[in-house]
Order: structure tokens, then C-alpha cells, then sequence
């Protein structure tokens, strides 16, 4: 049976982006409040005969003899690296692995869940190393559901620096992909989003398994045969999905195209949508750090909320890792792909940049296992988040001030090693050039976990000073 999850989604077109930029971004998170992460490097290798074999469902599906190189965010701690969940490759192609969503119990009982396939826990694996672009993945992923089966029900987005697809799962074999356009973002909850699908535009902006049109008219799944709709037909419709996910996309359809009028729990909502405004990194972060606010349902600020909340909020302590990978347009290939990396409780943390054409991450990026550590970055974040919410109203200015100087310093870091990588281009080999951005990653990272340990320290006394638990003599006098 799958598990509820509460990942968050949102996807930018290059020309809804205020520098051209294709974005990817997801929140990952857990069953549960504690579920360590890494951030870290795959190498690139040749092994010929290679294979994918599932320590949970038993698939084993054949690999590539060649791998490229690519970033990962793995959460077991055993050899087997599962659950990666997202990264960029050397070829600048981007992916993020899964979004949670349910199959109903129609389309399930004529293509069932099965229980020997290709899940969550391994789709990065053997999809990312292998791929040239968004569409290839695409293409390879929905292969591999088509022959292994899934037992899961997912949303997988895929990036390169021009196009962006966003591939859904429905039942054990059949899946949808949608390309979203270049001036429009999505937002993406635990449900069924793509909509009307077009099957006379397999060019350019749909990719489905190859008998989904034949199979949903042979079983009688789909009750509005005048139109193809694969959310109608494909998602369930209950009402835990009204106060569960599509809250989530109205929130963020609330900030970026407010004069779009809507109800927070209608069934109705869009999956593409067109922002008023070009959209930038920060305007991502806000979305996937939020928890309604400004509105009724915020439960930092709305009491009876925060003892019940109405709707399910986008940051809460289930957050473990976030991620936008952002491919840029407007510089050289060689450095053009940064992930933007959160851990913890994201309306506290910061999002650390990282170029992607690097060989490693920082040590404290590599530890996270049941040990709590300041030496791991994951622990560090989530020790964050127990210092902050039990005095919420005291801290989040500081808080907040403190992730936008973490950003403003990010951002400043970027420019200035695009600078230098410009002036290597033309004079360095690419051993050199991933050698600076590796190095030059681990400074930003270095520095921004040092501006939040200094953080911590002061909130620590603060809270000290706070307790209620005090005496004093002669206040009984």
C-alpha cells in the first residue's frame, strides 16, 4: 500500500523566469519529522553488463554501459543509495524524483499497482546518469514503467536549459508526460495534475504509454469522452485532496497570478498557469518555504489554526530536503547549472547554491545518518528548527533577516565566480574549470553553515533568557 507523502512541486518556462532560466524545484518530505539527507556526487563510470537491482521489490533492469556524472540527494544509509530524488548531470539535464500522487480505485482495478517493479527509490538511479535531455528522460523513464511496472504512483520532472516535461504515473503500467510552456509555470501537490491531453501534438508538447488512448476507452474510464482528461480520469477526487494538495496550489497561484480568482479547496484549479510577472530564485523559495501567510490559514499567526491546521501547509516538520534546479541560459554550458539545496524546516533555512559541473560537495553535505551531529548539514538545519518554533514570535525576524543576508551573499558568490570561470574559459582545460566550481561551491557552503551555527549560538542564549523556570530572591518579599 503507498504511503502518504507531502512533497511540493513548481516548474518555470525560460521565458517566465526573469534571466531565462529553465526551474525545477520540489520540497522532499517524510512519512515522519526525521528522515536524514546528503547532498553528494556520483562519478561518472563505464561498466559494462551493469545492472539496477531493487533490495525492496526485486527488479532488475539492465544499464548503459556508460554513466555520466551527475548530483544526487540520497537518504539510505546502506550500500544500496536509494532515494536519490534529484540532481543535474553533466549534460546540464535535470530531474526530480517523486512527486506522491494516488491512482483511483477504477483505473487501479484494470491496471493494478504491482509489487516487483521500478519505484521512487530507484528511478534517479537509472534514469539521470543515462540521458542527454529532458525529453530522453522522458522517453526512458516511461519505457522502463511500461516494461517493469511501478507500485507506486509519482509525478517526475525533467529540465534542460530549453524545455521542461513533467511526466505523471497512473496505475502499474501507464503513464502522461506534458511539456510545459516557456512563459508558464506549474505548481504540483500529492495528486493528479496534468489535464487535457492533446493526441494529435506528440511533436512537441505530449509524450503518454504507448495503449493509454486504446486502454482507457476499452475499460470505460474515461466519462467525458468529448475531451481527454487525464486528472478526471487517471486522479481520485476525495475530499481529504481538497484540504491535502490543492490549498497548495492555490496558495502559490495566489502569489504569482493574483488576479486569477479561486477558492483554496476548489477542484478546479489549474495545472498551467501564467504568472503576473517574470519569476526569479527567490520567488520560488518563498513559494516552497511557505505556510499561508497573509492569509486566514497560517498557523504561525492564526491560533486556532496552529492547534488544527485547515489546510495542509507547504513548510512543516516533515521537511527534510529542497532542491531548484535551475539551468541557466544567459552563460557558458560549462557552469550554467547551480541546485539550490535547503535541509531542515524551510521557512527557516537558507538555500545554498551549488554548480553542479563539480566533483564533490562538503563533508558536513556528505553525513546524515540516525546520529545527531552538528558535523552534518541535515542535523545542523534540524536542530535550526527546534531552537525556532518554540519561540516563533521572538525569533522569525531575526530568522528572516538572516536567510536573506544567506541569499544576498549566495547570489553575490554566483556573479563573482561567473566572472572568474569567464575569464578561465578560454585558457583552462575542463578538469580545471570543474576544479575551481568544486572548490569555489564548498566556500559558499562553508560560509552560510558558519553564518547559521553563529546564529544558532545567539538564539541558544536567547532562549536561555526566555525561560519561565527562573527565582530570584526577595521576589517572594
Amino acid at each position: 500500500m503507498q504511503k502518504r507523502t507531502s512533497c511540493t512541486t513548481i516548474l518555470v518556462g525560460k521565458d517566465a523566469t526573469v534571466d531565462g532560466s529553465t526551474i525545477i524545484a520540489r520540497n522532499e518530505d517524510g512519512y515522519a519529522p526525521i528522515g536524514p539527507k546528503k547532498f553528494i556526487v556520483r562519478a561518472a563510470k563505464s561498466e559494462a553488463n551493469g545492472y539496477f537491482v531493487s533490495p525492496t521489490t526485486g527488479v532488475k533492469i539492465p544499464l548503459p554501459k556508460e554513466a555520466l556524472r551527475y548530483t544526487c540527494e540520497p537518504s539510505d544509509e546502506s550500500d544500496h543509495n536509494l532515494y536519490e530524488e534529484a540532481g543535474i548531470n553533466e549534460k546540464n539535464v535535470a530531474m526530480s524524483a517523486t512527486e506522491t500522487t494516488f491512482t483511483n480505485q477504477r483505473f487501479l482495478g484494470f491496471d493494478p499497482l504491482v509489487d516487483d517493479g521500478l519505484n521512487e527509490e530507484g528511478m534517479v538511479n537509472v534514469v539521470l546518469p543515462f540521458i542527454n535531455s529532458a525529453r530522453e528522460g522522458v522517453k526512458r523513464l516511461g519505457s522502463l514503467i511500461e516494461k517493469y511496472g511501478t507500485g507506486e504512483s509519482n509525478g517526475i520532472a525533467f529540465s534542460d536549459n530549453q524545455e521542461i516535461w513533467y511526466l505523471e504515473t497512473a496505475g502499474g503500467h501507464h503513464w502522461v508526460a506534458q511539456r510545459i510552456p516557456d512563459d508558464a509555470y506549474a505548481i504540483a501537490p500529492n495528486q493528479v495534475n496534468i489535464q487535457q491531453i492533446d493526441f494529435n501534438d506528440t511533436a512537441d508538447n505530449f509524450m503518454w504509454s504507448s495503449d493509454l488512448p486504446e486502454f482507457v476507452e476499452k475499460h470505460n474510464l474515461n466519462n467525458s469522452p468529448e475531451d481527454f482528461n487525464f486528472r478526471n480520469i487517471v486522479g481520485t477526487n476525495s475530499e481529504s485532496d481538497i484540504y491535502y494538495n490543492t490549498p497548495r496550489s492555490w496558495y502559490g497561484q495566489k502569489l504569482f497570478s493574483p488576479e486569477v480568482k479561486q477558492a483554496p479547496t476548489s477542484r478546479e484549479i489549474p495545472f498551467i498557469q501564467h504568472a503576473n510577472r517574470k519569476l526569479s530564485v527567490e520567488d520560488v523559495e518563498y513559494f516552497l518555504s511557505s505556510h499561508y501567510q497573509e492569509t486566514e490559514f497560517d498557523p504561525f499567526t492564526n491560533e486556532k489554526e496552529f492547534d488544527k491546521q485547515t489546510f495542509r501547509s507547504i513548510a512543516l516538520d516533515r521537511n527534510q530536503i529542497s532542491h531548484i534546479l535551475q539551468i541557466r541560459n544567459d552563460v557558458d554550458p560549462k557552469y550554467a547549472a547551480i541546485e539550490w539545496v535547503a535541509m531542515g524546516f524551510f521557512a527557516y533555512s537558507p538555500y545554498v547554491p551549488f554548480y553542479t559541473n563539480i566533483e564533490t560537495t562538503p563533508i558536513n553535505y556528505q553525513k546524515a545518518n540516525s546520529e545527531v551531529t552538528m558535523d552534518s548539514a541535515y542535523w545542523m538545519y534540524k536542530i535550526l528548527s527546534v531552537l525556532v518554533e518554540p519561540h516563533y514570535h521572538d525569533f522569525i525576524n531575526q530568522v528572516n533577516q538572516y536567510r536573506e543576508i544567506c541569499q544576498s551573499y549566495a547570489l553575490r558568490r554566483i556573479d563573482n565566480v561567473d566572472n572568474q570561470i569567464k575569464q578561465m574559459l578560454n585558457e583552462s582545460s575542463d578538469e580545471d574549470i570543474t576544479d575551481k566550481l568544486t572548490a569555489e561551491s564548498i566556500i559558499t557552503a562553508d560560509s552560510i553553515t558558519n553564518k547559521t551555527k553563529k546564529l544558532m549560538q545567539d538564539l541558544i542564549k536567547q532562549s536561555l533568557n526566555l525561560s519561565k523556570i527562573t527565582f530570584e530572591s526577595g521576589d517572594n518579599l
